[in-house]
């Protein structure tokens, strides 16, 4: 028996989007002021859960980055572990932190390593919740249609 609330499903397509942008945005909006990665997965699971509970868990699935909540987590983790690399390699403690900026045409691109950081940090929270949050929602799912929790 499929119970799903047909409008929920329906304010979720443009709600998801709505709620993964402003992830983004508090995952840039960091560096300066309170938000960054953490926060922002925290969002980005947020829309991943909504789809779930909208759409199923394997629909949710499908949309995580790469399609699964492993991957982001291990990219994630990857990722925030080698931006305290350039620390090292300049001689100063790991994690210490360096900017660099890079000019095109008119325009100046500042990359720093805690803006690498903190696209770890939120594509770790973002797949390890994600996939913790989806694998309860499949439990549930089961026990509606009669299964084996």
């Amino acid at each position: 028996m499929n119970s799903r609330i047909v409008i929920l499903a329906v304010v979720a397509r443009p709600l998801y989007l709505v709620i993964l942008l402003a992830s983004l945005w508090v995952l840039l909006r960091g560096h300066n002021e309170p938000g960054g990665g953490f926060i922002g997965g925290l969002m980005a699971v947020s829309a991943t859960i909504l789809w779930g509970v909208a759409h199923g868990t394997t629909a949710a699935r499908a949309r995580l980055p790469l399609g699964d909540a492993v991957w982001p987590a291990v990219i994630g983790l990857l990722l925030a572990a080698i931006s305290g690399v350039p620390g090292l390699l300049d001689g100063e403690a790991y994690l210490t932190h360096r900017a660099w900026t890079l000019a095109f045409v008119s325009v100046e691109l500042k990359l720093s390593t805690v803006l690498l950081f903190d696209i770890g940090v939120y594509l770790a929270v973002w797949g390890a919740l994600a996939g913790y949050a989806l694998a309860l929602l499949a439990v549930d799912e089961q026990e509606q249609e009669g299964g084996p929790a």
